[in-house]
């Protein structure tokens, strides 16, 4: 083959080469990486119906696209009635990813199915739109399941939490301590997901001279301690 051939060769490999790497790139660009993305206007929630418990009625609802949440502890026989509150986008990525990882919830069996002591009915239910999906369980190995469940279970107690220190603060000063000691108590153990949303009730404690000492000393370490933790990096 003559040099002029060869670089004619050359030049067409070149070309096809590019073209192909033009098309990748342009595929690439319209579909976004691999990643699944949210689906909006989506919803996740779980439900806990546990009678003879305290409470017997826990639902949390959470959207993938807004920090507006709403929840509803009570017992069975006391009015139904959803509040709002709000859930941060960090955990609120986590709940959509776990609830991907189980497809949506879409034909999952997540039950053990074994003869263990009734836990409360649990329910997660995913709905976008008029479409929705939903699995119940008494007990469950499944690992995404189970960080599932802590998230929304957790977030009920931060709610119980917020709602105690609110009657406390209105209605029984001298029950300020005991509320902060079993707040500080599941802070302690990891049970609160998003601990930061108490802060304004544990400043309100630490300026009103109304409360015993040693309730504003406790509110006063513990939102030290809140806001140290929001701040590190990490």
């Amino acid at each position: 083959m003559s040099q002029r051939h060869l670089l004619i060769g050359r030049g067409l490999l070149a070309v096809v080469l590019f073209s192909a790497v033009s098309a990748a790139w342009s595929m690439a660009a319209a579909h976004g990486n691999s990643e699944p993305r949210p689906t909006p206007g989506a919803k996740v929630t779980f439900r806990r119906i546990f009678p003879g418990s305290s409470p017997e009625f826990i639902e949390v609802t959470v959207q993938n696209d807004s920090n507006a949440a709403t929840y509803e502890i009570r017992q069975l026989d006391e009015d139904a009635g959803a509040q709002q509150f709000e859930v941060g986008e960090a955990l609120r990525s986590k709940i959509f990813e776990l609830t991907r990882q189980l497809n949506e919830f879409q034909g999952q069996d997540l039950d053990v199915h074994r003869k263990i002591a009734n836990l409360g009915e649990k329910t997660f239910r995913w709905q976008q739109g008029n479409v929705s999906h939903e699995t119940k369980f008494n007990y469950t190995l499944n690992s995404a399941a189970t960080q599932l469940l802590q998230i929304f279970e957790g977030l009920a107690r931060q709610q119980e939490h917020y709602a105690l220190l609110e009657r406390r603060i209105r209605y029984d000063r001298l029950g300020i301590n005991d509320a902060l000691l079993q707040f500080e108590s599941d802070l302690n153990r990891g049970l609160i997901p998003e601990p930061k949303r108490l802060l304004p009730l544990l400043d309100q404690i630490t300026a009103d001279p109304k409360f015993v000492d040693i309730a504003r000393q406790r509110a006063r370490t513990l939102g030290e301690r809140l806001r140290r933790t929001a701040s590190a990096p990490g």
